[in-house]
């Protein structure tokens, strides 16, 4: 039987248990299952692994993948901390807190967008793995000269990542948004004749957007001005 969860994640810790596992020696070791199962995500979809799967990439039986990891979902909670450990860790060097904030927010974007499929793994058993505790550690000192309490910099740092899972998730949405990008030019006058006179407030708007954007939605943009109101409410947290 594989090891706990907790001990899993720990397995290259020098105190971690040996696992005693009975019989001759697995041909693969659970760090090779773990990022096996972390570029068959990142080629296919996280749908694509499973254990199954994992077994034929590896070339060795479901079963003995099953002497690696206990569960599929445990299998995700692998992965999710082996890409958080070898995610970038931006250096802050003498930046203002707005500097430091800005280089987190966009290290993880770099990383939902190299690993879209972490938008699906919401397991919160993935904080208690080494490689997500240091991202943890390297992301709170981001908000150190805010002076914050240590309650509120967690609150803090939270915010920050769920502006960024939202506006990689709605980025990646709707596959269909280049298109409308190339017939924005074609299907913005039309539109307008078929509306007529009818809603001058939503015309008027989505007309000058369309036209800055060049469509409905420009994903920079809205990561810009995003961003940039975050900043602003952690302005509102500084202590002096």
């Amino acid at each position: 039987m594989p090891r706990p969860l907790i001990d899993l994640l720990w397995r290259d810790h020098p105190q971690a248990p040996s696992g005693g596992r009975r019989g001759p020696r697995s041909r693969v070791e659970t760090g090779a299952v773990v990022d096996a199962a972390v570029r068959l995500a990142d080629a296919h979809g996280l749908a694509s692994v499973t254990i199954r799967s994992l077994g034929a990439e590896l070339g060795v039986s479901t079963m003995s993948v099953y002497t690696h990891v206990n569960s599929r979902d445990d299998l995700l909670v692998l992965m999710a901390d082996r890409v958080h450990l070898s995610a970038e860790r931006p250096d802050f060097g003498r930046r203002g807190w707005r500097g430091r904030v800005g280089l987190v927010a966009a290290a993880n974007r770099a990383l939902l967008e190299a690993h879209p499929w972490l938008l699906e793994v919401d397991d919160e058993r993935t904080a208690l793995g080494p490689g997500t505790i240091a991202k943890y550690d390297h992301e709170l000192g981001a908000l150190e000269q805010l002076g914050l309490d240590d309650l509120t910099r967690d609150a803090a740092l939270t915010f920050v990542l769920d502006f960024v899972r939202a506006g990689v998730r709605a980025a990646l949405a709707d596959a269909r948004s280049a298109d409308l990008a190339e017939h924005w030019q074609e299907w913005g006058p039309r539109l307008a004749h078929y509306l007529g006179d009818d809603f001058p407030l939503a015309q008027r708007v989505g007309a000058a957007a369309g036209e800055a954007q060049g469509g409905v939605r420009d994903a920079d943009f809205a990561w810009e001005f995003g961003l940039a109101r975050v900043l602003d409410a952690l302005a509102g947290l500084r202590r002096p």
